[in-house]
C-alpha cells in the first residue's frame, strides 16, 4: 500500500468511530488479536490490545443495542462527541502504525474523521428518519460502520501479508 492511502484509511476508521464510538476499536482490537494487523510497534501494547479485544467487542455490542433506546444523548453532545474523537484518534494511530506510518499523523486524521463522521451521521440519520423508521436507519448505520471498519482492517491485513 502506498503512503497516499494511509491517511484515507485513518480518516475512514475515524468516521467509523464517529458513527459508532466502540465499533472501530472493537474491529481494530479483533484484527490485532487474530494477527491480521500489527497496529503498534510496541509488543506490550499489541498484547494489551489483543487481550482486551473481547471486552471491547462486548462493549461495542452493548453500544449497538443501547443506540436504539430512547433517551440517549445526541452523538454531537460534548461528552459523546469527545469520546468519539478520542476513539477515532486512537484507531487512526493504530491504523497508521499498522501501515508503518506516523501514529501521530494517523491520530490527527482519525480524530478529524470521527468529528466529521459524528456530525454527518447525526444529520443524515435525522434526515432519513423523517421518511423511514428510525430503527431501520440505525440498523443500516450499524451495518455501514461494521462493514467499513472490516474493510479498512482487511486492506491493512492484505498489505502486511
Amino acid at each position: 500500500m502506498r503512503r497516499t492511502y494511509t491517511p484515507v484509511l485513518a480518516v475512514g476508521i475515524g468516521v467509523v468511530a464517529g458513527l459508532r464510538s466502540l465499533t472501530a476499536p472493537a474491529v481494530v482490537a479483533w484484527a490485532a488479536r487474530e494477527k491480521m494487523i500489527r497496529p503498534l510497534h510496541s509488543l506490550p501494547a499489541r498484547i494489551l490490545l489483543a487481550r482486551s479485544s473481547k471486552k471491547i467487542a462486548e462493549f461495542a455490542v452493548g453500544e449497538l443495542i443501547a443506540d436504539k433506546l430512547p433517551g440517549r444523548p445526541n452523538r454531537i453532545s460534548p461528552m459523546p462527541l469527545a469520546f468519539r474523537v478520542i476513539s477515532g484518534a486512537a484507531c487512526g494511530a493504530a491504523v497508521s502504525s499498522a501501515a508503518d506510518e506516523s501514529p501521530k499523523e494517523g491520530a490527527a486524521y482519525g480524530a478529524l474523521g470521527a468529528f466529521a463522521g459524528a456530525f454527518a451521521g447525526f444529520y443524515l440519520r435525522k434526515r432519513l428518519s423523517r421518511g423511514v423508521p428510525g430503527f431501520a436507519v440505525a440498523i443500516a448505520e450499524d451495518v455501514l460502520a461494521i462493514s467499513a471498519a472490516a474493510g479498512i482492517v482487511s486492506m491493512l491485513s492484505n498489505r502486511q501479508s
